[in-house]
């Protein structure tokens, strides 16, 4: 009877293990290291005394001075049904974007850790700090068409910090997101704000030359007493028009309560338009035409008769001559309505112009 029961505990053990060996070969997964940075030199004509680019501006936003707007390095995990991000950044991107969080968290560009639920269809819950759902142009100056980011994009959250959950279709034509979010560009939520925020996504991509966006946001960015509810729309479509032309048109409109409890809303809105041309091998040209209007100052105060209604015009060269390094150089000329550009650290003007070179590589 004992080398029965013997017998049974070593086949026992011997199952678990290789259900062990099995199990582990499933969550397997593959590490990987990359890294970005890019170094910048701007200048702007209206020469402030304090090297600050207009306080709307929060990418490539030192003027007269070189310097890093984006450096990290980053950690991905990858398995069949588990991924993670982590990455460390520095720059004046990080210091003007994450000036409003505490300690290390002004350093975290991503954290992250995903799930995928089904074993046959394609969908994922992510958690942690994440890309934002809202908007075509990023952070990473290299993977944009134009080397500054366009107003709308400045000012509508550049990360997030929550839950989403996403299910793509078997054709990876349509992607659905939801999210649970701690606010407008939060990590850390407002003091006495005890309402989560959230958000959807929409994308089709009928083919790899059209892609279509719709995003939205629903929340409040203030403490409870003195909460204000904000609604915000963003759409855009990326349209390689030929093989050396591609257009992206995007809109953003949001709106806010003007105060507690009203049924009246403050709205903010802008159009741009981007056109890219690769003349050649190695070269690419960018047009950026833009306009941002929020005149009761909800995402930009200016404290002027009109508010913030500032049209903007950009032109950029790039040379690119590796896959991974990109050098290039932009005009960009700001109009607006009223004066709200410092010239000379003495006069006021509805004029701003400043040059930005560039120089990335990502790893």
């Amino acid at each position: 009877m004992k080398k029965n029961v013997t017998g049974i505990a070593v086949l026992f053990t011997a199952t678990c293990m290789a259900q062990d060996t099995t199990t582990q070969q499933k969550v397997k997964g593959q590490l990987s290291i990359s890294g970005y940075a890019e170094a910048y030199y701007s200048y702007d004509f209206g020469k402030p005394a304090d090297n600050n680019r207009p306080g709307f501006l929060y990418s490539h936003n030192r003027s007269n001075e070189f310097n890093v707007n984006l450096a990290y390095v980053k950690g991905s995990y990858t398995a069949e049904r588990v991924r993670a991000n982590i990455a460390l950044a520095a720059g004046t991107y990080m210091n003007a974007n994450y000036a409003a969080e505490p300690g290390v968290l002004k350093n975290v560009f991503e954290a992250n850790v995903g799930y995928k639920l089904s074993s046959k269809k394609n969908i994922w819950l992510d958690m942690g700090i994440m890309p934002s759902h809202i908007g075509f142009e990023s952070a990473i100056s290299k993977d944009c068409w134009t080397v500054t980011r366009s107003i709308l994009a400045d000012n509508s959250p550049y990360f997030e910090s929550g839950a989403k959950l996403t299910y793509a279709t078997d054709n990876n034509k349509w992607v659905f997101s939801a999210m649970a979010l701690n606010g407008w560009q939060r990590i850390q939520r407002v003091a006495g704000n005890s309402l989560m925020s959230w958000g959807t996504q929409i994308q089709f991509k009928p083919s790899d030359k059209v892609s279509l966006n719709y995003s939205t946001f629903l929340g409040t960015d203030k403490p409870d007493t003195a909460r204000l509810w904000r609604y915000f729309h963003n759409l855009y479509g990326i349209l390689q028009l030929t093989d050396r032309f591609g257009l992206t048109l995007g809109f953003d409109i949001g709106q806010e309560q003007k105060h507690k409890g009203s049924s009246d809303y403050n709205v903010w809105y802008s159009p741009v338009a981007m056109l890219r041309y690769t003349p050649a091998d190695h070269w690419a040209i960018a047009l950026r035409g833009e306009y941002y209007s929020d005149e009761h100052g909800v995402i930009i105060s200016t404290g002027t008769e009109n508010g913030f209604k500032t049209s903007g015009f950009s032109a950029n060269v790039d040379y690119l001559p590796v896959k991974n390094i990109a050098l290039r150089l932009e005009g960009r000329m700001l109009n607006s309505k009223d004066d709200i550009f410092i010239k000379n650290n003495e006069n006021l003007t509805a004029n701003n112009a400043a040059v930005t070179f560039s120089a990335a590589v990502s790893f």
